[in-house]
């Protein structure tokens, strides 16, 4: 992206959907993409009159330790709202969220800061792909939404994007939700300022609903490029909601940007005030205390406490089931194999799932103490590494002993000095025309003469032993 005069700042509002059983103020099924539409409801989310809402402690929880992870404070007392405004997903004409008492205040998330994180309520999900109808499926409606708020902080599209691919991974790692963008479970609202003095904001225009990490960071360099353009017009920019056509690569005009006085919140007559002191699993102490190890703790470990690689670490990291794995396969080894591990794991495993040759549920369905087994062997030199590749491959296909595979398949690597002599001569029968290459100083000759040796054994010989057979037939026939 070519360098602006313009200083771009960002802040971003990013809705979650949350994991739990039921939905927000409801019992029914949290499950908003049930196979057939409209089932998951009842009179309370389909927004009936005289219905009564309850408060739901999972999720409530889940934003809690969002919250904690993120070094934030911790609400004692906080309160639900109505939030009022028309749209065909609201069945209500009003949203259950929260405005003068949210959740969490503050806290970091990737070096951004947050403002606040609160609790609300989903909509119903529309369609206007049925002809001249529009449809409303209420099965997402009242299902649990975080919404998490940052200050201003950002200014590059990229810093951007790893904010949010960093908050993803947190709602994972806490188990508060999946957060895939490309299903709706995370939605990113972009809030964008272009000004020519970088110690004050510009207008802010808002780009609604991003639905992938490379929108929002498309989107903001549009809008970077766009109100650029204005600026250097003279012209005015417009204080409006944004969408964006992944399509056309551009954003579009929505409506005027509302401010928070046009959605008249008060406080939710229906819903009980919470004391979360008074709630002991809720408190910040109990919050805190239950949190797991958290992505940039797991990514700290590996590498300063691991010595892997931070481009290893990222990929373990930004890999749950990987990560669990890798944690699995390499207790009690050697710094060594751990490494070892670390390697297959990321690149051959993982070119094996890209492949096809096998599914990400490998990483359940098999052993990860076989699969330390499998390394094992080749830190022994028991295989090589082309062997370890082919037995990795019948191994995520079968599951089993890895050094009995190895056997069955004729993997295990030959170091028996007079099967090295006979494999070598043949090689050196079969290709004379490399061996004089080699005679006449061509170094790299020798290697090719390896390789058609290891290809010979099905990667079970070994290459330093058959290396040295080779040299020294050579040598041996030359001096004849």
């Amino acid at each position: 992206m070519r360098m602006s005069k313009y200083h771009l700042t960002v802040g971003l509002e990013v809705h979650a959907e949350l994991k739990t059983t039921t939905k927000m103020f409801c019992s029914c099924r949290n499950d908003p993409d049930a196979e057939h539409p409209n089932v998951n409801v009842c009179p309370i989310c389909m927004g009936h009159p005289g219905t009564l809402p309850t408060i739901n402690k999972q999720a409530v929880a889940h934003v809690l330790s969002v919250g904690a992870a993120a070094g934030g404070e911790l609400a004692d007392f906080s309160e639900f709202d109505r939030k009022s405004y028309f749209s065909p997903d609201i069945p209500k004409g009003y949203q259950i969220s929260q405005y003068a008492y949210p959740l969490v205040r503050g806290g970091s998330i990737n070096g951004v800061t947050l403002t606040r994180i609160h609790l609300e309520e989903d909509t119903a999900r529309s369609t206007h792909d049925k002809g001249e109808r529009s449809l409303v499926d209420f099965n997402r409606s009242g299902v649990p939404l975080m919404e998490l708020v940052t200050e201003p902080d950002m200014h590059t599209p990229e810093e951007v994007g790893a904010f949010a691919r960093e908050l993803q991974l947190l709602l994972r790692y806490l188990g508060a939700g999946d957060a895939n963008m490309e299903k709706g479970e995370m939605r990113v609202e972009a809030n964008i300022s272009v000004s020519s003095d970088s110690t004050r904001l510009g207008t802010k225009v808002e780009v609604k609903n991003l639905n992938s990490f490379k929108a929002v960071e498309r989107a903001i360099a549009y809008e970077l490029a766009r109100q650029s353009r204005l600026l250097d017009r003279g012209d005015e920019i417009l204080q409006q909601t944004l969408g964006w056509d992944e399509a056309k690569q551009q954003t579009f005009a929505q409506r005027s940007k509302e401010d928070s006085h046009d959605y008249r919140y008060f406080p939710d007559p229906d819903l009980p005030k919470l004391k979360l002191s008074e709630l002991p699993e809720l408190g910040a102490e109990a919050i805190s205390a239950a949190l797991p190890e958290l992505p940039w703790q797991a990514r700290e470990r590996y590498v300063s406490s691991l010595g892997l690689h931070p481009t290893t670490a990222d990929t373990l990291v930004a890999d749950l089931p990987l990560r669990t794995f890798f944690d699995q396969a390499s207790k009690g080894v050697s710094p060594e194999e751990r490494t070892l591990i670390a390697n297959y794991l990321t690149s051959d495993l993982n070119g094996l799932i890209s492949a096809g040759e096998c599914g990400r549920s490998v990483l359940v369905e098999r052993d990860p103490a076989e699969f330390a087994s499998l390394i094992g062997l080749v830190s022994s030199g028991e295989i090589s590494s082309r062997g370890a590749k082919g037995t990795l491959l019948v191994w995520v296909k079968e599951g089993g002993d890895p050094r009995q595979l190895a056997e069955r398949e004729g993997l295990l690597q030959v170091s028996d000095a007079h099967a090295m002599q006979s494999l070598a001569r043949e090689v050196i029968t079969e290709h004379p025309d490399v061996v004089e290459t080699y005679r006449g100083g061509k170094e790299q000759s020798l290697k090719f003469l390896v390789g058609q040796g290891m290809k010979r054994s099905k990667g079970s010989a070994n290459p330093a032993m058959l290396e040295k057979a080779l040299r020294e037939l050579i040598t041996t026939e030359q001096a004849r």
